[in-house]
């Protein structure tokens, strides 16, 4: 199975910190699950695909605290 986009593409877009883009990837897909307009075009009915495709084509940025 091919995981597109992976977890590389992934964290070049959030920086090299897994724990951030699981954080930033689960609350993307929570948006988008209670009814957050999908930002990428896809055939894909995953949140969580969703979440991380929109990180992948830096639809999506990560907000400092």
């Amino acid at each position: 199975m091919i995981v597109k986009p992976t977890v590389s593409d992934l964290l070049e877009e959030v920086g090299d910190n897994r724990y951030s883009l699981v954080i930033m990837t689960a609350k993307r897909a929570r948006q988008i699950a209670s009814g957050s307009p999908v930002k990428v075009k896809s055939n894909d009915s995953s949140v969580v695909t969703l979440a991380a495709e929109e990180i992948a084509e830096g639809k999506v940025t990560k907000i400092e605290e």
